[in-house]
């Protein structure tokens, strides 16, 4: 057993920051504390030491906000609004539109019947969030997640994803069950009409079992029927989500993918999201369900027959080199992937007849990183003749990272990351996407394993109507049911209220 760092974390009774030990015990890494009055806690942080590691070196520091919204005054993780203290600007802004939903699920600790309280925003307080995260400098938040509850339950819906099209917003996305897809297609195109692109789709796999236990029936046959209209109307961007827990839906997580391809016309990622505890739970029953990043990197390797391994999975900040490069070449602020190197990791997948190639088989990912920010330090200092020579380095350079005999037949993956570095913009990163099936994982945290540092560094945000911007790990850990309390109405004084409209 050794010491790796201290931290702070918060004691999961009270809520109350403590300090906090992150160490190595039989190679893996465990997080312990102690509070005071609830006594001591432990719990997995990462179940691989080495993985751990490997991952360390690709921490990159963000610059924060140059308008912080909220002084700091009782300290992480009490301030966030965001703070002058905070790394990483808003990356992906989750706005939940309501709490309400079409489904009693027992794991979800966001809905109306869970907490007691409704909350659901009127269009014109949404509005106002955007805009506040458009405003955001030096560089403005591009990407939005609806959310809630359930945000298809509102009528208004494509109204909202319309003003987010207004403001300018590239990435606009919908965190759905799909449950009102199934049988209103007429929603869909709506909806695709507004301006959304992408469906982030609850999907916990692809047999029974993991619905009963997660959503209490068989919701399977819905998340088909749902991805088939979503075809129909000819929209192309599904992404896949999992809540994985452990003995639920962990002996899936090959299939999901396989399903992915399968679907691939509609289908461009899978995003698995190891389960977090928003709750009081037993020491027994967290040991029983807790997984984290490498255990699924482990199960994608024994369900895959070691197509994708944990050598494949590059923690979320690795790709930092490219918008370091792109901001020296336009010469201006670009988001940049700073989260904790312990948040996320991801890879992307390609598929030749019935073997999967992650990207990092068949590109030397760390020296074209490497290279990459070699160049963005000289694109810094150079003028139009240098800049036009940089271009040609480029151009010869790329190809030496990448292997065509081990690549997928057909694709210029050099002219398609030539456009990324050069233009930058929205549709070039696109057309890449499209080309490929995007694999990751986000493990948001809870009271068990929470690690303030980590929080420090997290580039996904909730909007809310009181103007507050917060990190999605602490506004689900500290903040939300203050938030609903404070700003929601009373779940039975709003189901009188709408019998009597």
């Amino acid at each position: 057993m050794k010491e790796i760092k201290k931290t702070k974390s918060l004691c999961p009774e009270c809520l109350k920051v403590i300090d906090a030990i992150i160490l190595e015990r039989d190679n893996k890494v465990i997080i312990e504390k102690e509070c005071d009055e609830h006594g001591h806690f432990s719990d997995v942080y990462w179940s691989d030491y080495e993985y751990y590691s490997w991952a360390k070196p690709f921490r990159t520091n963000g610059e924060g906000l140059d308008n912080p919204q909220v002084d700091q005054r009782k300290g992480c993780p009490y301030d966030c609004g965001l703070c002058e203290n905070h790394l990483t600007s808003t990356l992906l802004a989750n706005i939940d539109i309501t709490n309400r939903c079409n489904m009693r699920c027992p794991i979800c600790f966001a809905n109306a019947a869970a907490t007691g309280y409704v909350l659901e925003p009127t269009k014109e307080e949404i509005v106002k969030i955007l805009k506040r995260l458009a405003d955001e400098k030096p560089v403005r938040c591009w990407a939005v997640q609806f959310s809630g509850g359930e945000p298809t339950i509102r009528d208004d819906f494509p109204e909202i994803v319309a003003e987010a099209k207004r403001l300018g917003f590239t990435q606009i996305q919908v965190a759905t069950n799909g449950k009102r897809f199934v049988k209103d297609i007429d929603f869909i195109k709506k909806l695709k009409a507004a301006g959304l692109n992408t469906f982030y789709l609850q999907f916990d796999g692809v047999k029974e079992a993991p619905y009963i236990t997660a959503r209490g029936y068989n919701a399977l046959p819905e998340k088909i029927a749902a991805i088939e209209n979503i075809r129909k109307a000819e929209m192309t961007s599904i992404v896949l989500v999992p809540t994985l827990v452990r003995g639920v839906n962990d002996d899936q997580v090959g299939d999901i993918v396989r399903f992915a391809f399968d679907n691939g016309d509609v289908v461009k990622g899978v995003n698995f999201q190891p389960v977090s505890f928003s709750g009081r739970i037993e020491k027994e029953e967290l040991e029983k369900m807790r997984i984290t990043i490498p255990d699924l990197a482990r199960l994608l390797d024994e369900q895959t027959n070691g197509q994708i391994t944990k050598e494949d999975l590059y923690p979320v900040p690795s790709i930092a080199p490219i918008s370091h490069f792109i901001s020296a070449w336009k010469n201006e602020p670009q988001l940049t992937f700073t989260c904790h190197e312990h948040c996320g990791v991801g890879t992307y997948l390609f598929k030749v007849k019935d073997q999967i190639i992650p990207i990092t088989r068949f590109i030397e990912v760390d020296a074209m990183f490497d290279f990459l920010e070699e160049m963005a330090i000289k694109v810094k200092d150079s003028g139009k003749v240098a800049k036009a020579k940089i271009t040609l380095k480029i151009t010869s350079k790329l190809p030496s990272f990448i292997n065509n005999e081990k690549a997928p037949p057909g694709l210029n993956l050099r002219n398609l990351i030539l456009n990324v570095l050069t233009n930058g913009t929205v549709g070039d990163t696109a057309a890449f996407h499209n080309k490929t099936l995007f694999l990751g994982a986000m493990h948001f945290m809870d009271p068990y394993n929470f690690d303030i540092e980590r929080v420090r560094r997290c580039g996904i945000h909730y909007g809310l109507t009181d103007g507050r911007i917060i990190p999605f790990c602490s506004y689900n850990s500290i903040h939300r049911a203050k938030y609903e309390k404070e700003n929601g109405v009373p779940l039975s004084e709003w189901k009188k209220m709408h019998a009597e409209m």
